[in-house]
């Protein structure tokens, strides 16, 4: 588990020694905190194996964690070993929690999760978003919010920070949606905190990458990738690259614009000046023209897999068109960086069963630094909703990743 601890620093000085101590002991939290999180339920002895600490050492931090809230214990962990059986010890499913929020063009989203990553209160509402004041917007968010905090107090849950997921370009330290041209907000610097929760805003696509890659990872039964692309979409095309399991963002945090990438350079001109660009091909607006559908505020994503379930040939071949768009574009990015798998989520991933084929297809001819193995392809299991969820998620892996810092547990 990673730790944003430094090594200790080797000078035996009296005024240093407890600098060091202080850093050993915040990185040890961290990383029975951490087997905790990732292993549960486990006994003190279970920690002690996976970790190298003493069960000494071991024990002292699970009962500074467990008065912090952060673990529970249920009753005797089976161990198979002589003795008798240490308590299981589980991540707490009461105390800190995260907040995720969401704005998209045609709704409001928000919900908490518990430090084990479940869903504990969730609500999503018809919003009709774009060219709204970003004021009246965030002001509704608020009142969303609001209402789930409520609901979450009534479950012991107390989130302790907020992270926005917003579809657009974002400067995430500055806490700043640069350019969201969907919603009409550009430059806009969002208040630090909301109703008393730290704040801060990340890409949609970004937090649909994150969400993926933790839940994964605690539920793959073999190894899961870490070197993946995650593309997504809602009005517009968005995409992510982790590697390494750490998300890349770009020299300047901008990584990820697929929506933007040529795949016909004489193509249409595209609000962004430039022609041929992939949101003309595989965008909402494109899809719905292709399809023959009126663009209409609602549910384009359930309009469309209702349609090609039902057989339109129309729809089925507007979204043939976009897989293939789709595939043209990402071929590009496998070839550059040759990630381990490519990810298919957001509202594409609910449209997968018609868009998947055509994108394998492409991806099987256009790229070149390896064979194209179909499997590589794969459409996400939390659609629409990776987001959401990979916002809230942010707080929480704070929280495990450096309980001291991110909680203050000493």
């Amino acid at each position: 588990m990673p730790s944003h601890s430094q090594s200790p620093s080797p000078t035996g000085s009296g005024q240093r020694r407890p600098a060091s101590q202080q850093g050993m002991r915040r990185q040890n939290l961290a990383v029975v905190l951490g087997a905790v999180a990732a292993h549960a339920p486990l006994s003190r002895a279970d920690v002690a194996a996976r970790t190298g600490l003493t069960r000494a050492a071991v024990s002292t931090l699970v009962v500074t964690l467990h008065e912090a809230g952060l673990v529970s214990e249920l009753g005797p962990a089976p161990s198979g070993r002589v003795g008798r059986p240490g308590n299981a010890l589980v991540l707490s499913s009461e105390g800190p929690a995260g907040l995720g929020l969401e704005v998209g063009v045609e709704h409001l989203a928000a919900c908490v999760v518990d430090l084990s990553g479940e869903v504990r209160v969730q609500r999503r509402v018809a919003s009709a978003n774009r060219g709204r004041p970003a004021d009246e917007v965030l002001a509704d968010l608020g009142g969303l919010a609001a209402e789930l905090l409520a609901e979450a107090e009534a479950l012991k849950l107390r989130p302790v920070g907020a992270v926005l997921a917003v579809p657009g370009l974002v400067d995430a330290a500055a806490g700043t949606v640069v350019h969201a041209a969907n919603l009409g907000w550009r430059e806009l610097r969002l208040p630090p905190e909301l109703l008393g929760l730290p704040l801060s805003v990340e890409n949609e696509a970004n937090l649909g990458a994150l969400a993926e890659l933790w839940r994964t990872a605690g539920e793959a039964e073999g190894p899961a990738p870490v070197d993946f692309v995650h593309v997504s979409a809602e009005a517009g095309i968005g995409a992510a690259l982790v590697v390494g399991g750490r998300l890349f963002r770009g020299a300047r945090g901008f990584a990820g614009e697929l929506g933007h990438v040529p795949v016909h350079p004489d193509g249409p001109l595209c609000p962004c000046g430039a022609h041929g660009c992939l949101e003309q091909y595989a965008g909402e607006r494109a899809v719905l023209a292709s399809a023959g559908l009126p663009e209409a505020a609602g549910d384009w994503v359930a309009l469309l897999a209702k349609r090609a379930a039902e057989g339109s040939a129309p729809v089925r071949r507007a979204l043939e068109q976009a897989g293939a768009a789709l595939g043209t574009a990402l071929a590009g990015a496998v070839n550059l960086v040759d990630p381990e798998a490519v990810v298919l989520g957001g509202a594409y991933a609910e449209l997968g069963e018609w868009l998947l084929p055509a994108m394998r297809a492409e991806l099987a001819a256009r790229v070149t630094v390896r064979p194209w193995e179909p499997g590589a392809l794969s459409a996400s299991g939390l659609g629409r909703a990776g987001a959401l969820l990979g916002a809230a998620l942010v707080t929480v892996r704070r929280i495990i990743e450096d309980p001291s810092g991110a909680y203050g547990v000493g």
